[in-house]
């Protein structure tokens, strides 16, 4: 498996799903249908949909999965979201939803839904509120994971090399 350095930074970040839907369900209390948009082929779709799914049920909320893998998902999203009346949105932490931060959070604020992110990007451009760790230093602290694998697996063969 091919481990990029955003694949890395969510390996640091998965577990932050419920924590966020406390802090919006403080933010929107009457909030009882909360829509997740998730990215179903992201590899990591099933866990964080069930994840939160079993926050929100200690809450008493609902959680309205919505799928989306291209732009034209997101908007079909957003209309299913404003029809079933989800009072709040939290969106997956995705490289494909990160990278349309300016779109997601456009559409959030036109349809008035109190809107929930991983990342800085999404209230820069925006959106209500994210709750997360800064970017930077996610990928800093994957870089110093990385330094340490290759400090560990590379000094036995910088050990026998001998300068003439």
């Amino acid at each position: 498996m091919h481990l990029t350095a955003p694949d890395a930074a969510r390996l640091l970040t998965n577990t932050l799903a419920p924590k966020q839907l406390e802090l919006l369900h403080e933010v929107v209390p009457t909030a009882t249908l909360v829509a997740f948009l998730v990215n179903p082929k992201a590899p990591f779709a099933e866990s964080d949909t069930r994840d939160l799914q079993s926050a929100a049920s200690a809450r008493r909320q609902q959680i309205l999965v919505l799928n989306a893998s291209n732009d034209s998902d997101v908007d079909n999203a957003f209309a299913a979201l404003v029809r079933q009346r989800a009072g709040a949105l939290l969106v997956q932490s995705e490289p494909f939803f990160n990278s349309r931060a300016d779109h997601i959070a456009a559409l959030a604020a036109r349809h008035a839904v109190p809107a929930m992110y991983q990342w800085r990007n999404f209230p820069v451009a925006g959106g209500l509120m994210s709750y997360g760790p800064v970017l930077a230093d996610a990928y800093r602290q994957v870089g110093i994971y990385a330094g340490k694998i290759l400090k560990v697996s590379i000094a036995p063969c910088l050990a026998s090399v001998s300068i003439a």
